[in-house]
């Protein structure tokens, strides 16, 4: 069988940023009709090789080819022009506007079309979603929809050109079962049809369901590469992190008769969920699980304020917390690491010390409102410490960070408030294994401490990791409680999917 021909090739490529090596001379060779997996921990170097290819960013050396042909300098438009789509982890949707209008977005930017004609966009886009098999409104505008949601919209803009190389940076990330298994049928179309497709997953079952060849970035450098058969798990993991990583059960006993810190009591709210009911221990973890849509982070929206709920009562240490109220969800001792760290967890623009203390400004102001610098300071390099941050300096701005590092700096923020509650939404939604490894063990320290720790999830073997409950939450209502040896990763796919 001959040898799939080299759509979009890289040979050398080198990136710096100040004094720091993005990529070091990395080599990539993207085939028709391959599926190939660029993996890698975050901070690895991929984001910067994909801006790179798309022309987002120039390389200080190497070369870049289409079809064989160097590129003396490769654009976004030109990139566009070429057949090439990049699905990013932030999607670049543009909420004020339309489903449609999202849609038929890039390929009335590659055409320089200068009027916008709304029935041709919804034509566009209703070809591209019937094609896909999904339901979604072309009218509605993008802010109203889920995260699921806008993710398939962006899915939905890059197919809508004639793709000849296709980028999906993590593209499963808020998908349910159901759609990540549409996806999978699409490139496989894609596939058959010649388009390459680069896919870009932290899932390790993923990347074996669909890759026919593996490239392994670790800092800036290419450590393995190869046909997917040639790897198994073991391999893989430790390609990406230099060592074996083990997603073994790890869950410390509980203390005899630990006293209940949260406890949820025939909470409801209407035409999300009702009757729900639950308990989290001092130094507890319990994982709430269940499809997306299920009502599981509304829970976790109510238990913090964000969702009034209208019936049943939540206390801490016994103390009742008022329904629909943030600030005394906070002054309760509650803390919340939502699921959209870019739009509700940090200010990427802000630097990293400032989004640390945040959600703790009053422990670190005096009685005239001065913030205390030394303290501030000290907690801030405590908190580097504790979570194995990877940082320059506490003044660079949190965008400068890999996505691994962004999330560290939520859970600090949080962390900083000294909660007696931990509840976090998707912890570790979009890192790399290392960084998995380490947020769930962040979890673990701090559940040793006392505190109760609530973790909302679909990451089935995170909670079978972490957890020492796990709960199902089906059609807004607790249907099934696992606890002991009877959490494992069979039990709960089996239980949440029933």
């Amino acid at each position: 069988m001959s040898t799939p021909t080299s759509v979009l090739s890289a040979t050398g490529i080198r990136k710096h940023y100040g004094g720091a090596a993005a990529l070091a001379g990395v080599d990539l060779q993207v085939r028709a009709g391959e599926v190939h997996c660029l993996a890698g921990a975050n901070g690895s170097g991929k984001s910067t090789l994909i801006k790179i290819l798309n022309g987002v960013e120039s390389p200080d050396a190497g070369v870049v080819s289409i079809d064989g042909v160097p590129l003396q300098r490769q654009t976004v438009s030109g990139a566009i022009n070429a057949g090439i789509q990049v699905i990013y982890q932030d999607l670049s949707l543009f909420p004020n506007l339309s489903v449609a209008e999202n849609i038929a977005m890039t390929t009335r930017v590659a055409a320089k079309a200068k009027l916008v004609s709304l029935a041709e966009a919804r034509r566009l886009a209703r070809a591209v979603i019937d094609r896909l098999g999904l339901e979604i409104d072309v009218d509605s505008p993008v802010e109203e929809l889920s995260v699921a949601q806008r993710q398939l919209v962006a899915i939905c803009r890059a197919l809508a050109s004639d793709v000849r190389v296709l980028f999906m940076d993590e593209p499963t990330t808020a998908l349910t079962w159901n759609e990540v298994e549409v996806l999978f049928g699409v490139v496989q179309r894609l596939k058959a049809d010649g388009v390459a497709i680069v896919f870009v997953s932290h899932k390790t079952e993923e990347v074996f369901a669909l890759s026919d060849y593996i490239t392994v970035l670790r800092n800036g450098r290419v450590v393995a590469e190869g046909a997917a058969s040639e790897f198994d798990r073991d391999s893989l993991v430790e390609a990406l992190i230099g060592r074996q990583a083990l997603e073994e059960r790890n869950v410390a006993d509980l203390k005899t008769h630990a006293a209940d810190v949260l406890k949820v009591e025939g909470l409801g709210a209407p035409g999300l969920f009702a009757d729900v009911s639950f308990s989290v221990k001092a130094g507890e973890i319990v994982g709430l699980t269940g499809l997306l849509g299920s009502g599981r982070s509304e829970i976790a929206d109510s238990i913090f304020g964000i969702i009034p709920f209208t019936s049943g009562r939540v206390t801490v240490d016994g103390k009742p917390v008022r329904p629909g109220r943030v600030s005394e969800a906070l002054k309760s001792g509650i803390a919340y690491v939502p699921s959209d760290r870019l739009t509700q967890g940090v200010f990427l623009d802000q630097s990293i010390s400032d989004n640390m203390i945040a959600s703790a400004i009053a422990r670190f102001s005096n009685r005239v409102g001065v913030l205390r610098r030394t303290v501030i300071d000290r907690t801030i390099g405590r908190l580097v410490s504790d979570l194995s941050m990877k940082i320059g300096r506490p003044e660079d701005a949190v965008s400068s960070l890999s996505g691994g590092n962004q999330q560290r700096v939520v859970i600090a923020k949080w962390l900083a408030t000294e909660p007696r509650v931990l509840v976090l939404n998707g912890p570790t939604v979009g890192v790399d294994i290392g960084s998995k490894e380490t947020i769930l063990d962040i979890l673990r320290q701090n559940a040793a401490t006392g505190m109760a720790v609530l973790v909302i999830s679909d990451d089935i073997p995170e909670l079978v990791a972490a957890c020492h409950r796990v709960l199902v939450v089906r059609r807004g209502r607790l249907v099934d409680e696992i606890a002991g040896s009877q959490v494992t990763v069979d039990s709960v796919r089996e239980r949440s999917i029933a």
